[in-house]
């Protein structure tokens, strides 16, 4: 066994106390949020605490892990009570895992996104957990059995000493074990021990998400809730003027029309405080139906919006922002991201001399690559529940930061922190548009203003057209070659509206002795937010695509021209800020190239190898593809993954497959424009998605196996897919991609 300091102090962690009828309970400060019920087959304890943020074991040996962390389709509510359960050597047919309200005095870190869950798990907490429990369990039956608990075993839940014969279950000893202190070290597993983590184990909600178990935010309610939507402006740039309500309030159903401010532009707003339009008009009534009808009977004027200057405060301080004024065009926005490239930009990384590298260069590649606005389009509308009163603040609905939206609701209400109370739901997709926290302030503003429960929802409609989106990128790439056909120079320049997607120390970064990486950003009043990977879901399309296109200038095929590149990196590395490890960004190509048996492709199909790295994993994908009828069919793709020790390799592999046919559908197909401020799409029928037919036939998952300990994985496949798509589609028809997506001609001029 391996001894680790614990990180746990007793204020966070150790809090014993007897549960009624026997029984453990253990605070500990970082959990996963987890449903599931297994007492339906096993039978509950005679009595048990059910206590947010505590492992419980019951006198008949089940234990039920209750926990915070948000959960929208990673499936950490079967992967991290896993990390849980190996320490304290459970037996996983005998875990409940419950979702455990918000609770900033027990949980430090109830987050989702970055691609942390797993991560900060591992570390932070979660298997000294379990490591504590057993070490009391193993503490109580040395005492009643007179044996030393060092010659005492765990396996299953149950206590075994070999040489006395004696063994009890769990459930036998946990009151026994109440009220013995956890040293300040703690045995944890090596990798080589562990023995449920690394097992495929199915979704513990599976079964009521097929069902449809009421369990989403959309199906929230209590008893007397009304219903509230919400009338924005209807362009980025304006704001409400005047509006006449005299009609729909005398519609059936309707309680009230109001206007409600979300956050003043004179106070500070939080890091997730985004919200473009602060005043809007809010439609009250009892049914979804009925305020669907009543919101387009309001009559209302907007105006023009003046230039402001909001105070943000971000993690790294607070900092100024420029919101200007006027109504954008997509037209223009190309325009002004072409004028930016052309100028000088911000130097955030310069190695060796690379414009006198670019002069003697015997050829010199440069290509230019864009991407547009995306909107998140989480198949679960927005919505929440709020129902405020006097003396609390009751907050329930899908979210991804709610610490950060306490704090939000707490000081525009003016209340306590302890006065706000956050019942955490799943969420029907997240991919960061739910870290924001505008509607959770807008459905407490309204209640309040009620005196009523009430549920916020939001319309396909509003969220496509309220933002918050993906950025608009654009990237210009120059690469040297000389006589002999050796990379001497690159240099990456990139840009967007409103922010720039360049990472300046990854690959290529550290591989070429002459690197220029520059970077620059165009204000705009539409509001942007963190997507699935963010400025990786752009960068890493247009890098992976002009390597090929270098690879192939310089006759080279394309997966041995990055190992290339990736040996000089590890052998002889240029600079010392490279963020990847050369070692593990190759053995994921390496790994790829096996598995997909890249030199022998099948007839009729071409194929593209991307490989990136973010969030602290590795990811390369070789993607084949047939033509049919002029569109492309992907027939299969092969992934292979390093992000450390796999928790649960069904749960990693869903992850990995679902990146794959979103990165599939982002790149062929979506893109949202502006005219005058407006969204051009404001629902499926504009705003292209991938259907089930195009998905691929087969997706071929591969991981790395090593002892690292487990890195992100909800972000790192997603990237490298752009890539991969253009490479592919490239061999396939002769014409290379640029500008993304793909496959649709978008109404605006690229250049």
């Amino acid at each position: 066994m391996s001894r680790t300091e614990s990180k746990l102090s007793r204020r966070n962690f150790l809090k014993s106390s007897a549960l009624a009828g026997g029984g453990l309970m253990i605070s500990f400060s970082w959990l996963v949020s987890c449903n599931s019920k297994r007492e339906e087959a096993l039978g509950l304890p005679e009595e048990w605490f059910e206590l947010n943020g505590f492992l419980k074991i019951g006198d008949n040996g089940l234990v039920t892990i209750m926990a915070p962390n948000p959960e929208f389709g990673q499936n950490v509510t079967t992967s991290l009570p896993m990390i849980i359960g190996e320490e304290l050597d459970v037996d996983w047919n005998k875990v409940i895992v419950e979702q455990a309200k918000f609770n900033t005095d027990v949980f430090t870190r109830q987050f989702a996104g970055g691609s942390q869950s797993v991560r900060q798990g591992w570390v932070n907490g979660l298997r000294e957990a379990g490591a504590a429990a057993k070490y009391m369990l193993k503490e109580a039956a040395a005492k009643q059995w007179g044996v030393s608990a060092s010659d005492i075993t765990t396996k299953e839940g149950v206590l075994s000493h070999v040489a006395s014969g004696n063994s009890a279950g769990y459930g036998e000893m946990a009151s026994l074990a109440v009220g013995i202190e956890i040293p300040e070290t703690l045995e944890l597993k090596k990798p080589s021990e562990l023995t449920l983590v690394g097992t495929a184990r199915k979704n513990v909600r599976g079964k009521d998400i097929v069902t449809g178990k009421p369990m989403f935010g959309i199906d929230y309610e209590e008893e007397g809730m009304l219903i509230a939507m919400i009338i924005h402006p209807p362009a980025f740039g304006m704001r409400l003027k005047s509006f006449d309500a005299t009609t729909a309030k005398q519609m059936s159903g309707i309680k009230e029309v109001f206007t409600i401010t979300s956050f003043p532009n004179d106070e500070p707003r939080g890091y997730f405080s985004t919200d473009a339009f602060t005043e809007t008009v809010v439609v009250v009534g009892n049914t979804t139906w009925e305020v669907m009808q009543a919101k387009k009977a309001v009559r209302v004027e907007w105006e023009q919006s003046p230039a402001i200057q909001i105070t943000t405060a971000g993690f790294g301080g607070t900092q100024q922002v420029t919101v200007p004024a006027g109504l954008e065009n997509s037209t223009d926005h190309y325009r002004l991201m072409q004028q930016m490239a052309a100028r000088p930009g911000r130097i955030e990384r310069r190695d060796g001399n690379p414009e006198a590298a670019f002069k003697k260069a015997a050829k010199v590649i440069e290509r230019t690559y864009t991407a547009p606005f995306l909107a998140h389009n989480a198949m679960e509308p927005m919505n929440f529940f709020a129902r405020v009163t006097d003396d609390m603040v009751h907050l329930a609905g899908p979210l991804q930061a709610p610490e950060f939206a306490e704090q939000a609701v707490a000081n525009r209400l003016g209340v306590p922190l302890e006065k706000v109370d956050i019942k955490m739901t799943r969420m029907g997709g997240g991919f960061g548009r739910r870290a924001y926290d505008h509607y959770v302030v807008e459905a407490a503003l309204i209640s309040r203003h009620m005196k009523a429960p009430v549920k916020l929802v939001y319309t396909r409609e509003d969220d496509m057209t309220n933002g918050i989106y993906r950025p608009s990128y654009h990237a210009t790439y120059r690469a040297a070659l000389d006589e002999n056909n050796n990379l001497i120079a690159f240099h990456a320049k990139a840009g967007g509206i409103p922010e720039s997607p360049l990472h300046a120390n990854r690959f290529p970064a550290g591989a070429v002795e002459n690197y220029l990486a520059e970077s620059w950003q165009i204000d705009s009043n539409i509001t942007v937010g963190a997507f699935r990977a963010p400025r990786s879901n752009f960068i890493a399309g247009a890098e992976q695509s002009f390597l090929d296109e270098v690879a192939e200038a310089a006759g080279k095929d394309p997966i041995e021209f990055r190992l290339e590149l990736l040996k000089r990196a590890r052998e002889n590395p240029v600079g010392d800020r490279n963020d990847y490890e050369a070692d593990r960004y190759a053995g994921v190509l390496e790994l790829v190239r096996e598995k997909s048996n890249w030199d022998q492709p099948e007839e009729g199909v071409s194929r593209g190898v991307s490989a990136y790295f973010c969030h602290n994993s590795y990811v390369a994908h070789v993607l084949d593809v047939e033509m049919e009828g002029g569109e492309p069919r992907v027939k299969k793709v092969t992934c292979a993954v390093d992000c450390g020790i796999v928790i649960n390799p069904l749960a990693a592999t869903n992850m990995v497959e679902g990146a794959v046919v979103d990165g599939i559908g982002h790149s062929l197909y979506s893109y949202l424009t502006f005219n005058n401020g407006a969204t051009e799409q404001n629902n499926f029928n504009r705003y292209r998605m991938i259907r089930h037919s195009e998905a691929p036939e087969t997706i071929d998952v591969h991981f790395v196996k090593n002892d690292i300990a487990p890195t992100g994985l909800g972000e790192p496949p997603f990237p490298p897919v752009f890539a991969a798509v253009a490479n592919a589609l490239y061999k396939a028809t002769g014409k290379r991609h640029y500008n993304q997506p793909y496959m649709v001609q978008q109404q605006i001029s690229l250049g």
